[in-house]
């Protein structure tokens, strides 16, 4: 998935009404772990100056910090954060261990030939999906379009759940953000 429909969808599933402090923990946890992706990208295009093409078919798959990625996907570390929160009592630490949990099976689905090490650092083993948020050859052209629907309906429900200002403003960031990322996307591959 994009790393914001992940905010959008776990704001989606785990946000409540009557807790509008928890949007951003939730938010936060939804993204924190593609953002090692996003450091990797930066520096790829803005240092070394890759082209698109060798960021994404070369570099990515031998990059030497691609461990943080999968530090950051992993079920095992994120559920040992989320017991934690929970042993605590802590409702925005729940929050946030709770997205970064629900972000890894949503990319355990859709994610073929860049799988994620969901169960590092115990295995090394992926889970190459028949099905990919991207990835034409792994019906893309069918997910892409369900996941910018799921987002906007997403934005439209969460926009209505919450009132408060602070809320809001996470959700139309998210969604800016959302619309930014794939407009992006699109100059980028052309």
């Amino acid at each position: 998935m994009n790393t914001p429909a992940h905010a959008v969808l776990n704001l989606w599933v785990l946000g409540r009404k009557d807790r509008p402090g928890t949007a951003l923990p939730i938010v936060i946890g939804s993204v924190l772990p593609d953002v090692p992706i996003f450091a990797f990208y930066v520096w790829a295009k803005l240092v070394a100056g890759l082209p698109e093409s060798e960021i994404w078919s070369r570099s990515y798959f031998a990059w030497s910090g691609a461990w943080t990625i999968d530090l950051l996907h992993s079920l095992p570390v994120a559920l040992a954060g989320l017991l934690l929160a929970l042993w605590l009592r802590r409702p925005r630490l729940i929050a946030f261990f709770a997205g970064m949990t629900l972000h890894i099976p949503e990319d355990f689905f859709f994610h073929s030939e860049d799988a994620h090490r969901h169960f590092f650092p115990f295995s090394d083993w992926r889970f190459h999906s028949p099905i990919s948020y991207w990835d034409p050859r792994h019906y893309g052209q069918i997910v892409a379009p369900l996941e910018m629907l799921a987002v906007v309906i997403g934005c439209i429900v969460l926009f209505r759940r919450y009132e408060s200002r602070p809320a809001r403003v996470v959700i139309t960031a998210v969604a800016a953000m959302y619309g930014l990322f794939l407009g992006y996307a699109i100059l980028a591959w052309g």
